[in-house]
């Protein structure tokens, strides 16, 4: 066999990988228990790119994005509210536009403790942001949570610009 179309061959399936990975589907592992029960830890998924760039994150859509908070790592989140949406949550109970959510996908672990984040709001969406919460509330970094690392100030919305997928199937 011809060693130029070899190497030529090699370099057309890396690109194309390489490609494909930067801008189509790319494995996404999950490290913590935030999304159990969906989501155990250990698990491989893989990230939609695409389906974004045609239109923003729906409610209960399972996304991955940048850490707001500055974390070495993406996060994997449910999408709770979008923009527009007024969010509260009472004694960790989820209202959406002042209804109650059934959440069956919901854990909680530390049920009879009352934590940070389990009573917030209501608090109004802003655009191009989400409300975004773990499965696994108690045990959960996100959006009823977050603080600003430098000033400890708290934020409670995942801006679209740090979304960088919908989690789909596992492999």
């Amino acid at each position: 066999m011809n060693v130029t179309r070899v190497i030529t061959i090699t370099l057309i399936a890396l690109t194309c990988g390489l490609a494909a990975r930067r801008y189509g589907i790319e494995p996404v592992y999950i490290a913590s228990a935030s999304m159990e029960p969906t989501l155990p830890i250990g698990r491989h998924l893989f990230l939609d790119k695409i389906t974004y760039r045609f239109r923003k994150p729906a409610r209960q859509e399972i996304i991955c994005f940048e850490s707001p908070v500055g974390e070495a790592h993406d996060s994997v989140k449910r999408v709770i509210a979008v923009e527009g949406d007024t969010v509260e949550l009472k004694e960790k109970k989820v209202y959406l536009n002042g209804e109650p959510q059934l959440e069956i996908y919901t854990r909680y672990t530390r049920s009879g403790e009352k934590l940070e984040g389990d009573d917030l709001g209501p608090l109004k969406v802003p655009p191009d942001s989400f409300f975004v919460l773990g499965d696994n509330r108690d045990n959960s970094n996100d959006s009823a949570v977050w603080k600003d690392q430098a000033t400890g100030e708290r934020f409670y919305f995942l801006r679209l610009e740090k979304v960088k997928g919908k989690v789909r199937g596992i492999y």
